[in-house]
């Protein structure tokens, strides 16, 4: 697979992201998810990694499914913290085996209980992205940019530092976090050029459709920032329904100014929902109403 058939030059690409479900129900109603999602023709999908590993599984068998059962082109993550060369060769024998061409390379997040993993063979994203691109130099590797700052590294120069390594090692494109600011986006991205990072970067966009979810998310990406005039927005809706439309309505005003400036990209953050993404683009005219 090449680069430019995720991206085509001059085109902005979609994309969406998934989570593996932890039951049987979840899992079709995940799948009618994608049912629904397909139609709007993503360049890929994406499906995430649970910390240290601990949705190796059921990610593999997720990843697998979509890739046997849909024509789309699906992307694990895949985690380096704590695991071995040994292990990590594994996993990606079994994917290159079933036809998967492209990697979400990560560092991850250590379990909670770190003792599980008390050594690692990959101390960075950039290990894995090196190591994936000497045994599997045909894959693509992906690697994760922080817009609004890594929550790790407060230096934002050390910041773009360790992302310059990553794209050193052969990264081939950036997906960033979430955020709902684009000035975020777009300072990130001329920070990127100024260090002579030239990869495609996607915007990660998640709608803020409930409160529980808005709360969630600040608790599992630390640092996120929700801008003032968007809270003030929120605070403003009276029950669940109008919360949600507030949300969608600034997720669809980043998505148009993003549109506009040319971003290579936009991966939504579905939170293995379709009403929220499927609303954008009917607000932008990229398909007909469905019935």
């Amino acid at each position: 697979m090449q680069i430019e058939h995720l991206f085509p030059r001059g085109e902005t690409a979609f994309s969406f992201e998934f989570f593996p479900p932890r039951s049987e129900k979840a899992s079709e109603e995940l799948f009618e998810t994608i049912r629904r999602l397909t139609p709007l023709n993503p360049s890929h999908v994406t499906i995430t990694y649970g910390a240290g590993g601990s949705t190796r599984e059921i990610t593999r068998e997720l990843v697998l499914r979509i890739h046997r059962e849909t024509d789309l082109a699906v992307i694990p993550h895949l985690t380096c913290v704590g695991a071995s060369r040994k292990e990590i060769a594994a996993i990606l024998s079994q994917y290159r085996e079933a036809g998967i061409k492209a990697i979400m390379a990560l560092r991850g997040d250590m379990p909670e209980d770190a003792a599980v993993h008390p050594s690692t063979d990959f101390h960075h994203a950039a290990d894995l992205v090196s190591f994936i691109k000497a045994e599997n130099p045909d894959m693509l590797a992906g690697v994760a940019g922080f817009p609004e700052g890594h929550p790790e590294t407060p230096n934002r120069l050390k910041e773009i530092d360790y992302l310059k390594m990553k794209a050193d090692a052969g990264a081939d494109f950036i997906c960033t976090q979430m955020f709902f600011d684009n000035h975020d986006f777009f300072d990130f991205r001329e920070r990127c050029e100024i260090a002579g990072i030239t990869l495609p970067i996607v915007a990660g966009i998640m709608p803020v459709t409930s409160r529980k979810t808005m709360t969630r998310m600040s608790e599992l990406a630390a640092g996120t920032r929700y801008p003032a005039r968007l809270m003030k927005a929120l605070s403003r809706a009276e029950d669940s329904r109008q919360f949600e439309s507030i949300g969608i309505h600034w997720a669809t005003e980043q998505v148009l100014d993003l549109l506009d400036r040319g971003v290579r990209g936009i991966h939504f953050y579905t939170l293995n929902s379709s009403k929220a993404t499927i609303s954008i683009y009917q607000s932008l005219g990229l398909i007909k109403s469905q019935s």
